[in-house]
């Protein structure tokens, strides 16, 4: 099944949150997303030449515009999901982030006028349901302006991901694709930065930012290979698997004791992956 690639993204997207919190005690978001981004491009690059035996043939596209596209909409969307993970408690940025299946639905049905089963928009509604189970998020305070920013990191996200999908249109392999967007991303990450300080790496620091790196682009390349080559509806309804394995990881990580309510939500994510599979049986045929 090609859109449960999504499956294999959000395991290694919950691992590198794991990864950002524990090096966050040292590191400042904006570093953070400049590492991420730095490390990643560096071992996608390792991944292309070793593949290809090539230097930089390999890296030669005509669509350069689509490509530029997407690194901008997937940095702005990081960008602004690191600034509320800052400004936010954890649970309503990440609920906040992960809006975009439902804006991608809404884009994909309205802007580009694309029919959806009603088993498929069934799914990433339930599926959004068991993410705020999970988190919990509170809606109150005052803290309008992350807010509105966090919520505008899950806009920025499905443009990304409906650039994703306009690169598999032209045949763009993943490996392209995740290297440009980390290339980007590593840039406006350095200028971010520059503009804020930060504090110099130690030896004994590189391990964690290289994880941090490699497991985020193991992501990108299992995301965007679900993007390119499943439904995209029913890929963004498996989206919410991160929000599982993160769970899953604070249990065994960080110790965390989650109560009955979390449970719930986890198997509504679940529910939702189950029911996105079979729709999209239904909508499109097998895979």
């Amino acid at each position: 099944m090609k859109s449960t690639w999504m499956l294999v993204a959000g395991f290694f997207f919950a691992l590198m949150g794991v990864l950002v919190k524990l090096a966050s005690v040292r590191f400042s978001s904006p570093e953070l997303v400049f590492y991420r981004s730095l490390f990643g491009l560096l071992t996608i690059y390792a991944v292309i030449v070793f593949t290809t035996r090539k230097w930089l043939l390999p890296l030669y596209t005509r669509h350069a515009p689509s490509h530029a596209k997407r690194g901008l909409t997937g940095f702005f969307a990081l960008v602004m999901y690191f600034y509320g993970l800052a400004h936010l408690p954890l649970p309503t940025a990440i609920t906040l982030n992960y809006t975009s299946p439902l804006f991608l639905a809404a884009i994909t049905a309205w802007w580009l006028g694309e029919r959806h089963g009603h088993g498929l928009i069934a799914a990433v509604l339930i599926g959004f349901t068991g993410v705020a189970m999970l988190l919990q998020p509170g809606w109150g305070g005052q803290d309008m302006v992350p807010r509105l920013v966090g919520l505008t990191s899950g806009v920025f996200a499905a443009l990304a991901y409906l650039n994703v999908r306009t690169l598999g249109r032209h045949d763009e392999p993943e490996w392209r694709i995740v290297f440009y967007f980390a290339l980007v991303s590593t840039l406006g990450g350095a200028a971010w930065m520059a503009s804020t300080g930060f504090v110099m790496p130690r030896l004994t620091d590189m391990p964690l930012l290289l994880a941090m790196g490699a497991t985020a682009t193991m992501g990108q390349l299992a995301m965007t290979r679900a993007y390119r080559l499943g439904d995209t509806m029913a890929v963004g309804a498996l989206a919410y698997s991160t929000v599982g394995f993160a769970a899953l990881y604070g249990v065994i990580v960080f110790g965390d004791h989650l109560p009955v309510v979390s449970w719930a939500g986890m198997l509504l994510i679940v529910l939702a992956g189950l029911v996105s599979i079979k729709s999209n049986r239904k909508v499109t045929g097998p895979e």
